[in-house]
């Protein structure tokens, strides 16, 4: 199984993106490949001032193929989103909300 990327989203402050990923791979590798290249394709085509570099951090959430759907609509709806709720409250939430999946 080859990964499909669904949705993808990108601010000044992070990106967002739904992929499909084979078993094979596991998601740090894949956000490495990810970051890897769109660091490269970004340097090479001089699109910001200086070097850029992602941070050393990622987060990665599985979602069941059912909300494959509703979490397209959500990444594509950052612009509206960003204006009502910051990165850090955002992220604080999703971390809340998945520690308390596992706990269950």
């Amino acid at each position: 199984m080859s990964s499909k990327l669904y949705s993808i989203y990108a601010n000044p402050e992070h990106i967002h993106f739904l992929i499909s990923r084979s078993a094979s791979i596991s998601e740090e590798k894949l956000a490495s490949i990810v970051a890897e290249s769109s660091e490269l394709f970004i340097n090479e085509n001089k699109l910001v001032k200086g070097k850029f570099s992602w941070q050393n951090s990622a987060s990665a959430f599985s979602v069941s193929k059912s909300d494959i759907d509703k979490v397209c609509k959500y990444i594509l709806n950052q612009p509206v989103h960003h204006k009502k709720v910051c990165f850090t409250e955002e992220y604080e939430l999703f971390i809340k909300h998945y520690q308390e999946s596992l706990r269950k």
